[in-house]
């Protein structure tokens, strides 16, 4: 066979053989010396790859350290993957459930059991550190379909999977005798996984890792309640829809029961619509103001308008005003640590005159509402005026909402406050989970190109900097809602995956987001489409597709 060109980020460009390892290239030319964190994986040509993969083109290599998010996402499906074998042989009659996530873990629970006793949780920790002394090889292959099927006939999230590809090659992972379908790269040895614990949590426990920023050691545990809440609450409305993985959700994306299905998870939506309006309404006429916020792409903006006629029904007349033009003029925004305009920071939000105008509003006066024009960077003032009367009441949507520095002057038992999530209860399989971050940033590629006239490239780009500033803007105050709204439908990644994957295979190998437009392809592989003529018109998956009811 012929060599093969290699090339690494630090200039130095060598030949190798072909078929070669990844491991052994990166090993062998220094591009591991002295490096204070292991290498979990590596970017081939932009392409996250197993560094148990053998080479087989030109390439640029990159290894890809536990200390970067996408090492750290390479630890945690490993892990994962070593817990579902170490149940699998520990309890066979069990089904392992690999959940939510919640602070730096998962909560796991088996089916159908309604709690884990420690002596169980002990024994599992005991298996799993076993696992990881023997330093196992987590081999990769290509296994036949026919093969494949038979190997997870027994696995029905995995046989529901399998039954909508026709790869005549399925990737799969083997530890041993335990196999487990190949959606993204592990790491190559159990011994690799050093640092992890288990702690009891109904329904069963969480199976804790460390976080990217800190690879060595466990962080202390922060319960969530709000989180739980909306994970419970989705989990019911799971039973109800009985579609808990892609492969059950497929089988109704192929037969004539999708409709009853779209229509049970918006009702589902209307329903906790409802709830939230009439906890307001039990508040009296003390309420004011409510303020919605929400991570990027978590629905808020159709969750406002859809909320106001909600109100309506129960003899409100809601008034909307967006944060948006209370920005302060460009020249007056604040900078990032890059020297970066920051939108997203408290400080870019003209609080004083956000807080003045609605004083005025709860007193009866006649309020002139700026507009802020993003092409001059101007807050500008076009005639808008409103004013509150009986009933009335005013909705701010933005993601400083939760914030009560944001309306700093205004009395606490005058405020309500909702926070929107997109918590997805639906897995790949059992042991192979959706992270809530992809449903969102899939929804956002989808409307940043439908109406924003931005490229996957851009999207994905900035989608770093976005989660940068929820974790700073947004989540920290999540605990201080009245209320809580899951945005998320069970259904939606099988009507977006239309509108992505044409978007998704315009970033090229050459760019280097192509590791998570490939990563994001594959995943939505999985899913047999949705046409989106089925979603109704005034649903919130209408925000980022088109042809809503709404005008945004």
């Amino acid at each position: 066979m012929k060599d093969l060109n290699v090339r690494f980020s630090d200039g130095n460009e060598i030949t190798v053989s072909y078929g070669k390892d990844i491991l052994s290239i990166l090993t062998e030319n220094g591009q591991l010396d002295g490096i204070e964190y292991p290498v979990t994986s590596a970017l081939v040509n932009n392409e996250l790859v197993s560094l148990s993969s053998r080479l087989k083109i030109n390439a640029e290599v990159k290894p890809v350290f536990l200390n970067s998010e996408t090492g750290a996402r390479v630890y945690r499906k490993t892990l994962t993957a070593v817990l579902a074998k170490a149940c699998s042989s520990l309890f066979p009659e069990r089904r392992l459930v690999v959940g939510h996530s919640l602070s730096t873990g998962y909560v796991c629970y088996f089916d159908g059991l309604n709690s884990v006793d420690g002596e169980d949780i002990d024994t599992i920790r005991v298996k799993l550190h076993e696992l990881v002394d023997q330093n196992l090889k987590i081999a990769y292959e290509n296994m036949s379909y026919a093969d494949a099927c038979r190997t997870f006939e027994s696995n029905e999230s995995k046989r529901l999977i399998l039954k909508h590809r026709n790869e005549s090659a399925i990737p799969v992972y083997h530890i041993k005798n335990w196999f487990d379908l190949a959606y993204e790269p592990l790491l190559p040895e159990t011994g690799m996984l050093k640092s992890f614990d288990l702690l009891p949590y109904e329904p069963g426990f969480i199976l804790r890792f460390p976080h990217a920023f800190s690879p060595d050691k466990i962080e202390t545990f922060e319960d969530n309640h709000l989180l739980k809440s909306i994970y419970n609450e989705y989990k019911a409305w799971g039973k109800i829809l009985n579609v808990s993985s892609v492969g059950k959700l497929n089988n109704l994306a192929d037969g004539k029961d999708v409709k009853d299905f779209i229509r049970v998870a918006e009702v589902l939506h209307e329903k906790k619509l409802a709830q939230i309006s009439d906890m307001i309404a039990e508040r009296g006429r003390t309420i004011k103001v409510v303020l919605i916020a929400g991570p990027s792409s978590s629905g808020k903006t159709t969750f406002t308008k859809k909320l106001a006629i909600h109100l309506k029904v129960l003899g409100y007349n809601p008034q909307l005003i967006s944060l948006d033009d209370y920005y302060v003029d460009r020249e007056m925004t604040p900078r990032d640590e890059f020297g970066n305009w920051d939108f997203e920071a408290l400080e870019a939000i003209d609080i004083p005159q956000l807080n003045t105008d609605m004083l005025k509003l709860f007193d009866g006066e006649e309020v002139e509402i700026p507009s802020f024009n993003f092409k001059t960077g101007l807050r500008e003032y076009k005639g808008h005026k409103i004013q509150m009367k009986s009933r009335n009441i005013l909705l701010i949507e933005g993601i400083h909402g939760l914030n009560d520095k944001l309306t700093e002057r205004i009395p606490a038992d005058q405020k309500f406050k909702i926070y929107i999530s997109a918590l997805t209860q639906l897995n790949l399989d059992d042991n192979n989970r959706i992270a809530t971050t992809d449903n969102r940033l899939i929804r956002r590629i989808v409307r940043d190109f439908q109406f924003r006239g931005y490229d996957a490239l851009h999207t994905l780009g900035m989608w770093k900097s976005v989660k940068h500033g929820e974790k700073k803007n947004i989540f920290p105050f999540q605990n201080n809602a009245d209320a809580v709204f899951n945005s998320a439908l069970d259904y939606e990644l099988a009507v977006l995956k239309n509108l992505a994957v044409p978007v998704l295979k315009a970033v090229k190998p050459w760019n280097a987001e192509y590791a998570e437009a490939a990563r994001l392809l594959s995943f939505l592989n999985n899913f047999i489409t949705i046409r989106p003529k089925y979603v109704p018109m005034n649903s919130i998956l209408r925000e980022f597709i088109g042809d809503s009811d709404f005008k945004y």
